[in-house]
Formats: C-alpha cells, structure tokens, sequence
C-alpha cells in the first residue's frame, strides 16, 4: 500500500477566539487542539506529517516542535486549496494524502482508518456529517443516483443546495498526484475570493474518480472550533466521554459531569472518585482508591486500597497501598509513600521517600528526606532543607518519634528509634534509642508588664 502523508491546516488566525494565542493552541483537556491531532496522525501511521502554519507561526513551533512534524509556512491565508498546495513539494506522487485541520481535534482515529482503507488512484475518499442546522457548512450535492457530484459553500449556495442537510466536515483523503494536477488550477472566482480545497471534488468527478463518503460515530468528532463557546462544547463532550469510560472500567463517580481527564488516566476497579476531580498527565489508580472531592492528581501513581481525601493535591508522586493522603495534602515531585503511610492536613512533601506505616500527620513540611518504616513525625515539624544554595538530606531511621515542632536541620541523619523532644531544632546527628532535646532553657519572669501603647 502507498505511504500515508498527513497535512494538518493550521494556519488561521482565529479571530473570534479574542486571543493572543493562536487558536490552534487552545487546549481540549489540557492539550491544544493541534497537539491532538497531530497524536491522531501519528497513531494512524502517517509516514510524514505536514503542518501547514501561518498566523503566530513561531509561537506553534516553539509550542509543539517535535522532529517528526514538517512545517510548512502559508504567507498569505488565500483558502484551504492554497493551504494544502503549500504542503505539495513534500508530497511523493504515490503517496495517499489524507486532510486535517488543526482546529478539528478530537476526530477519532478508526473513523479515519475507515477513510483512508481502501484508497487508490481511482478514489477520492470525503467525511461527510447530516446536521439538523447546517448553516455555514459547504453542502455535499448528489445527483439522482445519490453519487456526489460537488461540495457548494454556504455563500455560494443558491435556495435547492441549501436545504441540503449533508454538510462536508472538510476531512478529505486522495493520492498526491491527483492534487498535484488540480490544485494549480483552482479558481478564486467565488464569494470568498478564496481558493477552495472543496472543488477539487468536481474535478475528482470529472476525471472519472468515484468519491468514498463515510461518516463519524458522533458529529462531536468532526466539530471544529471557531470561539470560545464551541471550545467548551467540545471540552465536556470529551469529558463526558472520559466519564463513561471510567464508569464503564470499575469507577463510581459521584457526579460524571464533575470528572476531568486532561491526560491519560488507567483505573483498576471499585474505585469512587468525588466530584471536581482532575486528572492531569499519566495517572494509574489501583483497585479499590478512594478520591475525595476537589482533588488534583498530575503524572502519580496510586496503589490499591489508597485513599486521597478532599483538596489534596499530588504531583509526580507514588501512594502506597492503603495509604491515607489529606484532607488538604500536597504531595510535590519525588514523593514516595509505602504502603500504610499517613500524610494529613496542610502537609507538603517533597523528594521524601517514606517508609512503610510512617505518619506525617499534621502541619508538616518534609522535603528532600528519607524516612524509615513506623516513623511518627509531630505537627508543626519542618525540615530544614534548604541554605539558600543548596538542598541537603534528612535521614530518619526506622521507628523514630519526633516531636512536635520541630527543626530538622539538614543534613543530619536521626537513626533508629530515637526520640526528638518537642520544640527541638536538630543540627546534629542522633544516635539510635537516644532522646535528643534542642531548645533554649524555659525562664519565668515575675511581675512582667507588657509594653503599652503611648498615648
């Protein structure tokens, strides 16, 4: 079969977005539209993909370069015909050349599989959608024996056409030698004055090609977005999506209209996720986890049995089975919980590695620190990681206590079971079973009066 090449029109400025970000970098859960359909391309195999930019040309390359995307820059945004005739010097004669838009993310890929399948010389393979208000959509024409004959944009359509209710999505596949040979012709002469890639459908027809019309599961596929209202259309029918699918693998979701996925999320089963849960980056939850409502939860790990309680947030961190996190935890990048580990409330962690059944229940700061198994660290305990240069290790071994209050000033290593008093700021190294006090002899001053106020 001859190689896929994918060109991407990505080029127009988007004005109705009211933006200074080109519109092609708004994000679809948490992903700019291009970024998605790019990944679509590269899951269909494309041999090449070809991105045809134009308006903050540079800001999208600086955005989403990546070694397998050709760009292709458009001067002047003169129509989709121009847009694809950009990408034609970079297209082998053979190739099977299929047509995405930049701005169409969320089209899914076995629709596309179908398009371009059984493509050949003789075929021009055309997406098309029936809408129930197709206004603004070019309008696919058919003669008596139902076979497509053109596609007529609105403006140019008279009464009988714009009746139609199939409208053309804009997603069209044909080999490059055929666009080669139809694409320099194309006229302006129409009430754009653009360069339609829809005509070439005429030719395709007039130079004896069947065109292959398939349809999408689900008209959301082939949405495209022109403002900030069908950007959100298209956010929560994603999310809907994802919401079913996770009900479907073994979730209970308080509410499936309050879940966000903006990444990837895999799931094990009898899981129950609260309301204004989101989901960030790569995210694997165990069997049986427990999600509180109001949690945020970027590129982690939770193991079976875990439970994360409410306004927590977790970042490149790993949860160990049947710990418990929050409510009001902030686990940062680095942090691994064995198993049966407690983080509480308004307790950050950070590069902490901590053993398992060791608690950090309350008020806490632990970072760039490695804790054994059983270790109990008091509310209020800080480790002092930090000189203002460089960061340094706290070491607690396993079984350790310390009290509240306290100052672990790093580096410093407090070895088994030892014990730190309440209020202590710990500057050196602790032995094991010993208990070390670090705090300024109490004095109580007779008769003291406070200063007052001059009058």
């Amino acid at each position: 079969m001859s190689p896929l090449h994918v060109v991407i029109l990505a080029a127009g400025q988007g004005s109705r977005m009211k933006s200074a970000l080109p519109k092609v970098l708004h994000p679809v859960a948490g992903k700019a539209m291009l970024h998605h359909v790019i990944d679509t391309a590269r899951q269909l195999g494309a041999e090449k993909i070809h991105t045809v930019i134009g308006h903050g040309a540079e800001q999208v390359r600086a955005t989403l370069d990546d070694p397998d995307v050709h760009w292709v820059l458009q001067t002047e945004q003169l129509g989709t015909g121009h847009a694809v005739a950009q990408a034609l010097p970079e297209l082998p004669d053979k190739a099977r050349v299929l047509v995405l838009y930049g701005d169409v993310p969320l089209t899914r890929t076995d629709t596309l599989e179908t398009m371009v399948r059984d493509l050949d010389e003789h075929t021009l393979a055309l997406l098309t959608v029936n809408m129930d208000n197709p206004h603004g959509y070019g309008r696919i024409v058919r003669n008596a024996d139902g076979l497509v004959q053109a596609i007529v944009e609105q403006k140019d359509a008279n009464a009988a056409q714009q009746a139609i209710t199939e409208v053309n999505t804009g997603i069209l596949a044909v080999s490059a030698r055929h666009l080669k040979s139809w694409l320099p012709t194309l006229s302006n002469s129409n009430a754009q004055g653009e360069y339609y890639l829809t005509d070439i459908i005429a030719m395709a027809v007039d130079n004896g090609l069947s065109v292959a019309v398939s349809q999408p599961g689900n008209p959301f596929e082939v949405q495209g977005v022109n403002n900030r209202v069908q950007l959100a259309e298209l956010e929560r029918w994603y999310q809907r999506q994802q919401a079913e699918r996770l009900m479907t693998e073994g979730a209970t979701l308080a509410d499936p209209s309050r879940v966000d996925v903006r990444g990837e999320l895999t799931i094990g089963n009898d899981l129950w996720i609260d309301v204004n849960a989101v989901f960030e980056g790569t995210v694997c939850l165990g069997n049986r986890v427990v999600i509180g409502p109001n949690c945020v939860i970027k590129d982690a790990t939770i193991a079976d049995g875990a439970e994360i309680k409410a306004n927590s947030v977790i970042e490149g961190a790993s949860v160990g089975a049947n710990a418990q996190i929050g409510p009001f935890a902030r686990l940062r990048p680095g942090t691994e919980l064995a198993a049966n580990t407690k983080v509480g409330n308004f307790v950050e962690t950070k590069k902490a590695v901590v053993g398992e059944g060791s608690k950090i229940n309350h008020l806490s700061y632990v970072g760039d620190a490695s804790l054994g198994r059983n270790v109990n660290v008091g509310a209020g305990t800080i480790t002092c990681n930090y000189d203002g240069v460089n960061k340094y290790q706290t070491v607690l071994g396993d079984g350790v206590f310390v009290g509240s209050n306290t100052s672990l000033v790093a580096p410093v290593t407090v070895a088994e079971q030892a014990t730190i008093g309440a209020g202590s700021t710990i500057t050196r190294d602790v032995a094991g079973n010993e208990l070390a006090v670090a705090r300024g002899k109490q004095r109580n001053i007779e008769g003291w009066q406070r200063p007052q106020k001059s009058s």
